[in-house]
């Protein structure tokens, strides 16, 4: 069997010391052959520089997936290219640098991570998302054990991606909303599936923001930028994906939700 931890939205300076601090335990604890995360977040709440990179990488993270946020940093398209364990949207109708699909082999195992961006409520145009993974499916070697991240909104366009590639795929673990689903399953045909994972950063707060400043946009139409308490007690949201090494279907999802000083 193989183990997958697949990490939610790291979300600023918080989400990022909580990956450093508890993953070596998570993938000791768990025995991860192979460590995903969204990474879209991770520099002050929108985008990642260079080196916050680094510094996911140097906690333990194999692979860096993106979202909505793949751009806000200017930074990115400088190195993104190099960094060819960084995966951004795969459906992006600009020429963007670097890739939307990547295939990692550590020597035992070939695992191909996709990023896949939603199209429902979200301001970026994009390609639609079931035709444009729909063809890179027919482009790339079967066999590999397969993991998505879809960066969606909607969680019915989520669970219809899910249903609509199940099988084909090894798991489709939802991200982007922030708060961890209820509903991770194996689909009937043995993929993995959950609509969102949740968020990594800070537990008292509104996506990882201060509270305050969702409350006074909401409710009084200010339109202040989003703060981040960097001082905050942590959230690390993640789940274990467990793979059949003989036919690269998930045997079992499990969902972790680990508070800080619990």
């Amino acid at each position: 069997m193989i183990k997958i931890l697949f990490i939610g939205d790291i979300v600023a300076k918080v989400g990022r010391r909580m990956v450093q601090e508890l993953l070596p335990d998570l993938v000791k604890k768990h025995q991860i052959d192979f460590v995903i995360a969204n990474g879209e977040n991770a520099t002050h709440g929108k985008g990642i520089i260079y080196n916050h990179y680094q510094q996911l990488k140097q906690a333990g993270v194999d692979a860096i997936t993106l979202g909505n946020h793949y751009d806000d940093r200017d930074e990115i398209r400088t190195f993104l290219d190099a960094a060819t364990d960084i995966i951004r949207p795969i459906n992006l109708l600009n020429d963007y640098p670097g890739v939307g699909s990547a295939l990692f082999d550590n020597g035992r195992i070939r695992i191909r991570v996709t990023n896949v961006l939603g199209s429902a409520f979200l301001l970026e145009k994009v390609e639609n998302p079931f035709i444009a993974f729909d063809r890179l499916l027919t482009t790339i070697e079967p066999g590999d054990i397969h993991i998505v991240d879809f960066h969606a909104e909607a969680t019915a366009e989520k669970r219809s991606f899910g249903y609509a590639f199940d099988g084909r795929v090894s798991a489709i673990i939802g991200t982007h909303t922030h708060i961890q689903t209820r509903d991770a399953k194996i689909l009937p045909a043995g993929s993995a599936y959950i609509s969102d994972v949740g968020m990594t950063g800070a537990e008292e707060s509104v996506l990882g923001v201060i509270p305050d400043i969702t409350i006074r946009r909401f409710w009084h139409g200010e339109n202040k930028f989003f703060d981040y308490d960097d001082k905050a007690a942590g959230l690390l949201s993640a789940v274990v994906i467990t793979i059949d090494e003989n036919t690269n279907l998930a045997t079992k999802i499990t969902p972790l939700y680990i508070l800080e000083h619990e």
